[in-house]
């Protein structure tokens, strides 16, 4: 009986505790709706803009609900369901009116524009429709890579101008280096022989000395010694300055050279002209230089006279050879025949031959001059030593001047010089007779078009009438047929 009654109060309590947990329950969803709601109606609201003034006439019209109310919650859910799906069909109601009304509809009317091809605009239209645009990617290959034999060109032609401008400080160092000590070797014995040595041509001779015309080429002019106007020197050195001429010298090697040119005084040397040289030079002077092709066409053999055999003699009368060579300069030929490559002596010089197609109404001014040509040994010596060796040929070339103002021709060498020169002159003016008489009518053409001008320039129509007269007499006689008058004696 006890346990009974203990089992029907336990049962009670467990329905209490049951009850009161359905109810908690209902309280938390009833909360939990509540916040979504309100939560849902704030973000209605600030999607539209007049949320607020729509609210505050419900709220004038209608009590505010009490928020433990379950039916006014379920309204204000229905009327918040109710306010989204009207915005969303005027949302729907907007898009469809921006579709039906394009900002570009006005291109698409036929009387806006004149000639307008609806036919082509709607088709293009449909086709635009039905196949979308084909986009397709290039594939752009890498232009900067972390190997470097991909610059191998870059980087040989970068190694190819750092080897050419070493070259080109090198070679330019070296050949101011031989002009310098050239100089200085012979400054001294060039004192000796003239009064001004190293003239730049300006009044005050500022800079005495060499004067340097490019990297490979330097130049010294010489003044104020007897039998001679001036002395030129020019010191012609390799292109070392120059990579690619440095390749071109492997294959055909040259040297060094001094060219020294002293003009002589028209009174101090006879009419001759002479050469010596060796066998490749003379060949290239006989071809090239206008005095040694016209009165030495012949070359001559240069055993007879004790000279080296790699010699050639050119040479206008026999006599100046004889006497040009003596013993000293053939003991100097002897000595440096390595270093001697002509020796041109002419009072009939005008420079390179001019070519057969050249219109020349006069011979060329021609000088009397003695050229020298001496090779610097610079190969496998001292600077200094080699310049030192070639001292004796400067002295040669002094010893010549003075040689050449003493020497003249027999009587008989003289008529033939004369008249090797009156030859030439006769056959250079048959050649040029045609160009000659061409040039005479030219002048004279222009000589009457300015008096004509100078005539109709003036006011006098007495000068014009008779000026007019006078040429159509001289014209008249020019026309008429040339007779010879004749005198016969009576008998």
């Amino acid at each position: 009986m006890v346990h009974v009654l203990v089992g029907s109060g336990d049962f009670g309590l467990w329905c209490k505790i049951h009850c009161r947990m359905r109810v908690a329950l209902v309280l938390v969803l009833l909360l939990a709706t509540q916040a979504w709601c309100s939560s849902h109606y704030r973000e209605d609201l600030e999607d539209n803009e007049f949320a607020e003034f729509e609210d505050f006439e419900e709220d004038e019209e209608e009590p505010l609900p009490k928020e433990d109310d379950p039916q006014a919650q379920a309204a204000k859910t229905r009327k918040v369901e109710e306010l989204d799906e009207e915005e969303e069909e005027d949302e729907d109601e907007d898009a469809i009116v921006e579709d039906d009304e394009s900002e570009f509809d006005h291109f698409q009317d036929e009387e806006e524009f004149e000639g307008f091809d609806s036919e082509r605009v709607s088709s293009g239209s449909k086709l635009d429709d039905k196949e979308a645009p084909k986009i397709t990617i290039t594939k752009v290959p890498l232009h900067f890579r972390t190997n470097w034999d991909s610059f191998y060109l870059e980087m040989l032609m970068i190694a190819g101008l750092v080897v050419y401008a070493l070259n080109f400080f090198t070679g330019k160092s070296k050949n101011n280096k031989l002009a310098n000590a050239w100089f200085m070797t012979h400054k001294s014995l060039l004192e000796e022989n003239f009064s001004l040595v190293g003239d730049d041509g300006k009044m005050e001779n500022e800079n005495p000395g060499l004067v340097k015309d490019s990297e490979n080429l330097y130049t010294l002019w010489c003044s104020g010694r007897t039998c001679c106007e001036g002395m030129l020197v020019e010191l012609k050195f390799l292109k070392r300055q120059d990579l690619v001429a440095v390749l071109a010298q492997l294959m055909r090697p040259g040297s060094d050279q001094v060219h020294i040119k002293v003009d002589m005084n028209r009174e101090d040397m006879d009419s001759f002209v002479f050469c010596v040289a060796t066998k490749k030079t003379a060949l290239r002077l006989a071809k090239d230089m206008a005095d040694l092709s016209v009165y030495c066409p012949e070359r001559r053999s240069v055993e007879k006279y004790g000279l080296p055999s790699n010699f050639t003699l050119l040479s206008e009368i026999v006599e100046v050879s004889a006497s040009l060579l003596d013993s000293r300069v053939v003991a100097v030929l002897n000595k440096y025949a390595d270093y001697v490559d002509y020796i041109h002596f002419s009072d009939q010089f005008s420079g390179p031959k001019q070519p057969d197609d050249s219109s020349l109404t006069k011979l060329p001014d021609t000088k009397k001059v003695l050229m020298f040509g001496f090779n610097i040994p610079v190969k496998g010596r001292p600077v200094h030593e080699a310049m030192e060796q070639m001292r004796p040929l400067l002295q040669l070339v002094f010893y010549c001047m003075d040689k050449v103002k003493r020497f003249r021709l027999s009587k008989e060498a003289k008529n033939k010089a004369e008249k090797n020169r009156l030859r030439v002159e006769e056959a250079f003016l048959k050649t040029t007779h045609a160009a000659r008489a061409e040039a005479a009518a030219a002048r004279r053409e222009e000589k009457k078009r300015q008096e004509k001008e100078r005539i109709l320039l003036e006011d006098d129509p007495d000068k014009q009438r008779k000026w007019e007269d006078r040429e159509m007499k001289r014209q008249m006689k020019k026309k008429a047929p040339k007779m010879k008058q004749l005198k016969v004696k009576a008998l």
